[in-house]
């Protein structure tokens, strides 16, 4: 068994913006594993949050070595987006070697287009005004917020999009006070859930705190081991496979998530359609499907996914799967 692991770089369409900063590219891993000749391969997005870097993921990656399975993966790497681009090449190239396409390999339905978010760049009040309206069409906008001027931006957004529903992600850049005080902004303006408003490690002011929008776990939830610690503090989580280390774990999560009575939202880290691929399977029926990244860049992979007034449709087998 072979492991390749390359760089690639993918321009964004505009300059993306968050309460943490901006970027023009989206810079990724593309892991290729080959075995008798078959190639399966996956994408991930290391990222600075979770102190990953390019480097620090390719290192995990090439330090692995010998024939790889998905259950052994488990022991080898943690959660995170080494495992992730590893575990996903895993399913892919079974695929392959199989013919038959990952979710029948998995036990599942065939998945369905799933419609997707959308989302705004942070901005001033004026072009996010102007972004909204220009997407207006969409049904879902999400707004990225998380500074302590947020009022205005979102009053912006809806006066530009007023028949959109709208999700509004702070990116850990609220504190409690902040977020008491906005939460009855966010009821009148029609905002339909409101993901990771404190920061991680301050989220215990969450519990008894009255939650008139959904909150959802982003930063907070990783995969299985978190769930202990959301309990009261969360109705929804948010499921990425550069967090959950995989489409494995991600599955696993989703159903141990909703059997404990949890929303499912399902996101990405900014990257091409190769990384979106799985996550449309575990986005079939959720609450929220947030895999736009694809659509901010402006450049793809060959056989892109396909976005279209139905959402993001299931991946083709050139591209995945």
């Amino acid at each position: 068994m072979q492991i390749d692991v390359t760089r690639d770089v993918f321009r964004l369409a505009q300059v993306f913006t968050i309460s943490r900063g901006s970027r023009t590219e989206a810079k990724v891993l593309t892991v290729r594993v080959t075995d008798g000749g078959v190639t399966g391969w996956g994408e991930c997005v290391p990222y600075a949050r979770y102190d990953e870097t390019l480097e620090s993921v390719t290192a995990q990656i090439e330090g692995l070595s010998g024939d790889l399975t998905r259950a052994a993966l488990y022991d080898l790497l943690p959660a995170g987006a080494a495992r992730n681009a590893l575990d996903c090449a895993l399913w892919d190239l079974e695929a392959k070697r199989t013919g038959r396409r990952v979710w029948e390999l998995a036990g599942l339905p065939a998945p369905v287009p799933e419609i997707t978010a959308y989302t705004l760049s942070l901005d001033t009040p004026e072009a996010m005004q102007a972004q909204a309206a220009k997407h207006a069409h969409r049904p879902l906008l999400k707004i990225k917020l998380g500074t302590p001027d947020d009022m205005p931006r979102l009053e912006a957004v809806r006066r530009g999009a007023p028949q959109a529903k709208i999700i509004v992600d702070a990116n850990e850049g609220w504190s409690a006070a902040v977020y008491a005080d906005l939460a009855p902004h966010l009821v009148r303006l029609g905002v339909a859930l409101v993901e990771q408003p404190l920061p991680a490690g301050e989220d215990e002011a969450l519990i008894g705190m009255a939650r008139p929008v959904p909150v959802c776990a982003d930063e907070s939830c990783h995969d299985r081991a978190s769930l202990p610690k959301l309990k009261g503090k969360y109705d929804v989580v948010n499921i990425k496979l550069d967090k959950t280390g995989g489409l494995t774990e991600a599955l696993a999560l989703r159903e141990a998530a909703r059997a404990q009575g949890y929303g499912i939202m399902v996101g990405c880290m900014i990257g091409s359609s190769l990384a979106m691929a799985p996550a449309v399977l575990v986005a079939q029926g959720a609450m929220v499907t947030d895999l736009d990244g694809p659509l901010l860049l402006a450049e793809d992979r060959e056989d892109a996914l396909i976005f279209d007034a139905a959402g993001v449709h299931p991946p083709r087998p050139e591209l995945w799967g």
